[in-house]
Parts: structure tokens; C-alpha cells; sequence
């Protein structure tokens, strides 16, 4: 196994991630970002955490396969719970779920005492991007880096993150969209928003007509459509 076997959106995470990287993969996947990482030498050591028997079964013979069980700890555990301050971890990466869960996942890590705050967090939200980007931000966190990625037809975000001595001042279109990618306006960042931006004025089509008092999520899909149409209207020009 090497890079070239890992999709896409794990490719760019594996990007993110620093050369002698302490690694702690979360959610791992039949563990292959930290084998792949391993088998190129750009990990020293990794953690692949599974909190389902079957995925960390799979991790665990994913891991035997490669010969790696002195260098891949597979641990069966929820979330950040497989880390301990004691592994010195300095990179987690947490992929393929939603920025919601991710955003829980963290918040538990750090209330249960298991992020230092060293770490770079390197994620791939499949959904609810602005959430995770609102959490990083209240503590602390500066987006380092972001880009956006097709594969199978589906649109992929992936962000890398650092605890900074002063966070930016984002805006809240900034933490919407990414700030990062919102100033590269690339064709993939353009097709997703042109895709939502039908899907949002359907949305609000179907709210106006609504019997109930939906009042706040007309004024918030409003604002979404308002600014779409914004970035969209910059990135033709």
C-alpha cells in the first residue's frame, strides 16, 4: 500500500500532515491514512482509533498486512478517548464524517483532557462545514490551510488547523464559506455553490410557503443565498 491507494480527499489530508508526525487517525477506516503515512516514512509513529468492532478489526489486519504493529497502535475507542497526553500526538486527523460529529468529537477530546493543544488538527467534513469552523475558532484555532476536492461525483472539503497565539478576526461569511477558499475561488468551490445556491432558493421557496413561523430560517437561508450569489457574482469577474 502507498499514497496512490488512498482516495482523493485522504490524499490531501495526508498533505496536511507534518513530516514526523506523531498521528493519531480518528474514525480510521481500515487505518489506511496512517499505514499509507507509515509505509512513506512521513509518520514516526500512529494511533488508529475504531470506536465499531468490525472497522477496527479491519484496521487491526490492514496494520498486521503492512507489518506494522510495532509503529500502529489500533485502539478501540470513542473518539479522542483512543488518545492519551502520554502519546504526544502532534497530528489528528478525523475524515469522512459530518463537521457536527467532528465538532463533538473535539469538544469531548478537550473536555475529557485528551488534546494538549499542540496538535494540528488536519479534517474532512463531508457536511456542516461553518459549524466546525465556528468551533475552531472559539478556541483558538487559526485555519492554516483549506482546499476543496471532486471525487465520485461528491464535493469534499479539507481543512488543517493550529492553535495560534492570536486567532483572526473571521467574519461570519468567512467562517461560512472557508476563508482560505473563499479568496481562491476555485472551479470545484464554484460548482458546489452554484449547486447550493439552487438548492437554497428552493428551500426558501418552500418556507414562504409554510403555515408555520419559520420567520428566522427564511432571514438565515436569505442571508446564504445573498452571499452565494456575492461570491459567485466576484469569482465571474
Amino acid at each position: 500500500m502507498n499514497a496512490k491507494d488512498l482516495s482523493i480527499r485522504l490524499q490531501k489530508a495526508a498533505e496536511y500532515v507534518p513530516q514526523g508526525a506523531r498521528l493519531a487517525d480518528i474514525g480510521s477506516d481500515h487505518a489506511y491514512l496512517p499505514v499509507a503515512l507509515m509505509l512513506q516514512n512521513k509518520i514516526s509513529y500512529g494511533i488508529a482509533g475504531e470506536v465499531v468492532a468490525g472497522p477496527f478489526k479491519s484496521a487491526q489486519k490492514q496494520v498486521a498486512k503492512n507489518g506494522l504493529e510495532e509503529k500502529i497502535d489500533v485502539r478501540l475507542a470513542d473518539g479522542l478517548e483512543a488518545v492519551e497526553l502520554a502519546d504526544e500526538i502532534s497530528a489528528i486527523t478525523i475524515c469522512g464524517m459530518g463537521g457536527v460529529l467532528i465538532r463533538d468529537i473535539l469538544q469531548r477530546g478537550k473536555e475529557k483532557n485528551r488534546l494538549s493543544g499542540k496538535e494540528r488538527l488536519i479534517l474532512q467534513p463531508n457536511v456542516g462545514e461553518p459549524q466546525l469552523r465556528h468551533w475552531l475558532v472559539a478556541e483558538g484555532y487559526k485555519i492554516i490551510e483549506e482546499t476543496i476536492v471532486a471525487e465520485n461525483h461528491k464535493i469534499y472539503e479539507v481543512l488543517a488547523a493550529e492553535k495560534a497565539s492570536t486567532t483572526p478576526e473571521y467574519t461570519e461569511k468567512e467562517l461560512f464559506f472557508g476563508p482560505i477558499l473563499l479568496q481562491e475561488h476555485s472551479p470545484i468551490f464554484i460548482e458546489k455553490w452554484q449547486h447550493k445556491l439552487a438548492k437554497s432558493e428552493k428551500i426558501l421557496a418552500s418556507l414562504h410557503q409554510s403555515d408555520q413561523d419559520v420567520a428566522d430560517k427564511i432571514q438565515a437561508v436569505s442571508q446564504e443565498i445573498e452571499w452565494i450569489k456575492e461570491v459567485l457574482a466576484d469569482a465571474g469577474k
